[in-house]
């Protein structure tokens, strides 16, 4: 299994619209020549966008997390170009970027370091063979203080490795219950 270059993420993006939308570069400034956390084609990855849908976690109504009965009270929904994740807390977001990823192919997602460095942990698990849909992105807020999420701009980074065998059952064969979500996609059972 070997990690996959920018010239493959290129192609992978622009023939078989495995990144929509796609960005061939990176992007380091907005068009007001304003500084952007960046976002696009690296040597060996790709540097995913934050949209503008947040939930973020709330304690109002007493819930209880629990991943096989997931109360959706449990976070606040925001749409904005910012959010401020509380102290300690977490938060969800998705992708700008849809992704499908071919059958020969698991994707890893790290943070980017511009966040890790504020103690902001992105959390996603990996993409597995032939899944699509939008990523949803989970953030913790490690530090005792406000933290400030930006959309529009990178967030974390795609690590694309191909096999050298394909497998013989991938998501989309066993019917995986994200394939193909759209939006802030809270846990299923």
């Amino acid at each position: 299994m070997s990690i996959k270059s920018d010239k493959w993420i290129r192609r992978m993006a622009e023939q078989e619209g495995m990144i929509e939308p796609f960005e061939p570069g990176q992007i380091r400034y907005d068009s007001n020549n304003q500084k952007l956390v960046s976002y696009g084609t690296s040597s060996y990855g790709y540097d995913v966008r934050c949209a503008r849908e947040f939930k973020i976690f709330t304690n109002v109504h007493s819930a209880v997390v629990d991943p096989k009965n997931f109360d959706e009270h449990s976070f606040v929904d925001i749409s904005s170009d910012v959010c401020i994740i509380p102290p300690n807390s977490f938060a969800l977001a998705r992708t700008v970027e849809y992704f499908r990823i071919p059958r020969s192919v698991l994707t890893v997602c790290l943070g980017k370091s511009t966040y890790a460095r504020c103690g902001i942990i992105v959390n996603v698990t990996p993409l597995e063979p032939e899944w699509e849909g939008h990523v949803t992105l989970e953030f913790s807020n490690t530090t005792p203080l406000p933290a400030k999420i930006y959309a529009n701009e990178g967030i974390a980074q795609m690590l694309f490795f191909e096999s050298d065998e394909i497998c013989d059952t991938s998501y989309r064969d066993r019917g995986g219950k994200y394939q193909g979500q759209t939006g802030v996609t809270l846990p299923k059972t």
